[in-house]
């Protein structure tokens, strides 16, 4: 897919893997719409990017999934139909599954998962019309295998994973392309944000994202898969072997996951 010219609708783009393929896609020549919560931070995003006449900023939060097609439909008038909607935008889970309530499950799920459906079903019409067009969600290594501490994170990156597998099928033979994006460790301060089991943010850095992939090696990559029409992209560091350990060797990985500290 050439991507110079492509309207590119980028959710999540305020900081870490969205911020670094804001850029990378702007670099490239796509027209951006760069959606998140912080309208100053997209801001500042925006002005990082080449041409930043080109780049176009929404406010835009994923909490709400009944009321993403009222706000999508606003978006895509003002600014006409897109050619690529990329699903970045996500929160993480740092905590037992007994010291998390509910809420805190259920607000997971809403914007890793049920956000992402609702704006993937807002924005497939418009992509169905477009000439060649391309459905990019940012999923995570834990979509395809879990730890703990992660329950909420991990259930909603396994359900993002199949609903995208599903749409694949689904449009295959259409003008619209499907990429899962599987990231590992990524040095992002997306751990910060991470809910405890009460609602509040962590805080603080985890020790694998301090040693993370850089975001901006992790963007380039997603650019090259969007680029090679590829299904599925895993990346980061060493944990990427733990997705292959899955498929090839279940109790080999529960084994070693038992022995590893999850913080």
């Amino acid at each position: 897919m050439e991507l110079r010219g492509k309207k590119i609708w980028l959710t999540g783009a305020s900081s870490g893997i969205g911020e670094a393929l804001a850029v990378a896609l702007a670099n490239v020549g796509a027209e951006l719409i760069l959606s998140a919560r912080s309208v100053d931070r997209l801001a500042a995003v925006r002005q990082r990017c080449p041409s930043p006449e080109r780049v176009w900023i929404e406010a835009f939060d994923l909490a709400d999934a009944n009321l993403i097609p009222i706000r999508a439909d606003a978006i895509l008038a003002k600014h006409g139909p897109v050619d690529i909607l990329i699903n970045n935008a996500g929160i993480g889970q740092r905590a037992a599954v007994i010291d998390t309530t509910l809420a805190v499950d259920r607000r997971i799920m809403e914007v890793n998962y049920f956000g992402a459906v609702a704006l993937t079903r807002a924005a497939l019409p418009c992509l169905l019309m477009r000439p060649q067009a391309m459905v990019v969600s940012v999923a995570s290594v834990m979509g395809k295998f879990a730890t703990p501490r992660r329950s909420a994170y991990c259930a909603s990156k396994h359900a993002l994973v199949a609903f995208m597998d599903s749409l694949r099928a689904e449009l295959n033979g259409t003008n619209v392309q499907v990429l899962t994006v599987c990231p590992g460790y990524i040095h992002t301060p997306f751990s910060r944000s991470a809910l405890r089991g009460d609602g509040s943010a962590q805080g603080q850095m985890d020790p694998g994202q301090l040693q993370g992939m850089a975001p901006e090696r992790c963007a380039a990559a997603i650019v090259k898969a969007m680029q090679r029409g590829r299904a599925e992209l895993w990346i980061g560091g060493k944990e990427i072997f733990a997705v292959y350990l899955k498929q090839i060797c279940p109790p080999l990985l529960r084994f070693l996951l038992n022995r590893v500290r999850v913080t």
